[in-house]
């Protein structure tokens, strides 16, 4: 029995493959979605971006942003039992494990997730920590965790402790707020519209957005605003006191993720505002940084982006010690997200971002087989072994 889990630990393969089909809902629904829904508020902009100040790519964010379709990332033990991660962008980033990290990584203990995080870290010293290869990290990280809880026949809340709440309290994002209301949601987070390039006509506009999705929601439900990355100091801070009126819990991704300097700016001319940022950060070095200067209230880390569930913990650890709470991008859109919201004490809230447009239940928005979604704003993982996807992974098309 001894020399079967030995033989189990080590790791026999990590393999780039396709993703798995989408759960979509029946063709006859479909239709149906078809003929009645409205655009999402995503299909047309403007949404402010790092890219607003060019007129070329202003109105759409996504007119300038990577096409890289994501894959699958697959490690399979030495009896056989895989673990399947969602990996982001696409060919870059699997390049990056199945020439560079999957072969230093064969016949490490796959029960050895910090060791084997630590070294991937350790193998981006060359190019860097940062970006690309944290997203191959991250999938690689992932796919652990899942292959982890396999083997124990847990699911990865219970691997890191249990569960730390009854559900998941779950927040939505988009411009489309009085669908988010008719959907139970009791917290929501807004895109800014405009930034500096808009001038004072963009700094009137954005402020008689928010305060009309104010009027709407009233007082009884939270409202967020989410600039990613899109503002300097001067125009966050006008915008800042324009919207003091309207009470919002946090502004988030103001500036550029890695000016440090400006964050710590804007943390002294805004003293009063709850700030948030980090999912465009990468591994625990700035998380610990930013809260070592108190420089925000609330963490942000993206689980797909950050390291994985491995550097997720630490950076709860940190958030405790500093008295600021994590609440990750994005976290109720994956079952990766699911599972770390679900265990962490931490965590308080869940990103439920909404890209289906309005009229399509959630239940019926595409999401992989197996994964939970919010019913009137509040979520419970599933319970299956690892992260309880419902996937035949052996079926899964090795990429080249």
């Amino acid at each position: 029995m001894i020399n079967y889990i030995l033989d189990a630990m080590k790791i026999k393969s990590i393999e780039v493959v396709k993703t798995p089909e989408l759960a979509y809902p029946s063709e006859a629904k479909l239709q149906k979605f078809n003929a009645e829904m409205k655009n999402a508020w995503h299909s047309s902009g403007p949404v402010a971006n790092p890219m607003t100040r060019y007129s070329r790519y202003s109105a759409y964010r996504p007119s300038w942003m990577p096409k890289w379709e994501n894959f699958g990332c697959v490690v399979t033990a030495e009896d056989g039992t895989q673990g399947f991660a969602v990996g982001n962008h696409g060919k870059p980033v699997a390049t990056i494990i199945s020439e560079y990290l999957a072969p230093l990584l064969i016949g490490e203990n796959c029960m050895a997730i910090e060791k084997i995080y630590d070294m991937m870290v350790r193998m981006g010293s060359p190019y860097g920590t940062t970006g690309l290869h944290s997203y191959a990290v991250s999938a690689i990280d992932l796919a652990l965790w899942d292959l982890k809880g396999k083997i124990l026949d847990l699911p990865v809340y219970e691997l890191l402790g249990g569960p730390a709440h009854d559900d998941l309290f779950c927040y939505s994002t988009g411009g489309d707020t009085e669908w988010y209301m008719n959907l139970g949601f009791k917290a929501t987070k807004l895109p800014s519209k405009y930034g500096p390039a808009d001038g004072l006509d963009g700094l009137k506009k954005n402020v008689d957005f928010i305060s009309s999705n104010r009027e709407l929601v009233g007082d009884q439900v939270e409202l967020m605003l989410d600039c990613w990355m899109s503002l300097d100091i001067e125009h966050a801070v006008r915008l800042a006191e324009e919207l003091r009126p309207i009470k919002l819990k946090w502004i988030e991704e103001i500036l550029p993720s890695e000016d440090f300097d400006a964050h710590g700016e804007l943390r002294s001319r805004i003293p009063w505002q709850t700030l948030a940022t980090g999912e465009h950060w990468y591994s625990t070095v700035p998380f610990q940084h930013a809260a070592s200067k108190h420089l925000i209230d609330i963490m942000q880390p993206d689980i797909n982006w950050v390291g994985g569930m491995t550097p997720i913990v630490k950076i709860c650890a940190i958030a405790e010690a500093a008295n600021i709470s994590v609440i990750p991008h994005g976290g109720g859109n994956t079952v990766y997200g699911q599972h770390a919201c679900y265990a962490m004490p931490a965590i308080p809230w869940t990103e439920c971002f909404i890209a289906s447009p309005p009229g399509i239940p959630i239940e019926d928005a595409p999401r992989l087989p197996g994964q939970a979604f919010p019913k009137n704003g509040k979520m419970i993982p599933t319970d299956g072994p690892g992260f309880g996807l419902d996937i035949d992974i052996s079926k899964l098309e090795i990429l080249s």
